[in-house]
């Protein structure tokens, strides 16, 4: 009888945490006061803590969650985060990827960050897969860049304007050299893209899907 009971309590736990991601609670990934739930690979230098925010300028480096939410495995999510960019610079949120020590990321898909720098792709695309041209956007202003990946299907949106609604097909064509750009499971990554480059983050913020 009390190893019923104390099924039904855990059974019941699980059911309400479940329920609770399901109803919409958005989960901080980044306090604003340290990078503990986060690692970077390639060059510590070119990613800063820095008045509450995540500042990427620098050499090639990538900031990845390895935190405990949803122990940063996400396949179903909403994500979001505040962006700003400094004139002529370029970065991205990668998706569904992993950590890697060197190199851009293999695993997963990029979300660009780009409103001026010479990379015709701009703010949102998804990059390589589906390109955005126009500029929502400037720099030097907070904007939320927001991403929803739910099964096979990709939104993206810039200050709530929708520019990516892209679904993929059973049996993706990815070139070489892009053959982990599908849907699948991963955490989220941050792109320090060049010296020339500034990008802040914060706000950073997640909400596990069914």
């Amino acid at each position: 009888m009390i190893k019923r009971q104390i099924f039904t309590l855990v059974f019941l736990l699980g059911w309400g945490l479940t329920t609770s991601f399901a109803q919409g609670d958005w989960i901080s990934l980044f306090d604003g006061t340290s990078l503990e739930d986060w690692t970077n690979n390639e060059n510590d230098a070119s990613v800063k803590l820095e008045d509450g925010k995540i500042v990427v300028n620098g050499p090639r480096s990538h900031l990845f969650y390895t935190g405990p939410v949803e122990d940063h495995n996400f396949k179903n999510f909403e994500f979001k985060a505040q962006v700003m960019t400094k004139k002529g610079s370029n970065s991205g949120i990668y998706f569904h990827t992993m950590y890697q020590d060197e190199g851009w990321p293999s695993k997963g898909y990029e979300v660009q960050v780009n409103n001026s720098q010479g990379d015709w792709r701009r703010t949102g695309s998804l990059y390589s897969i589906l390109d955005v041209k126009e500029t929502y956007v400037g720099d030097d202003e907070w904007y939320t860049e927001y991403i929803k990946v739910e099964g096979k299907r990709v939104i993206v949106k810039i200050n709530d304007i929708v520019v990516v609604d892209y679904t993929e097909p059973e049996n993706p064509l990815r070139e070489e050299g892009s053959k982990g750009r599908v849907i699948s499971n991963g955490t989220f990554a941050l792109q320090a893209h060049d010296p020339g480059s500034t990008v802040y983050y914060k706000d950073i913020m997640v909400r596990p899907l069914p």
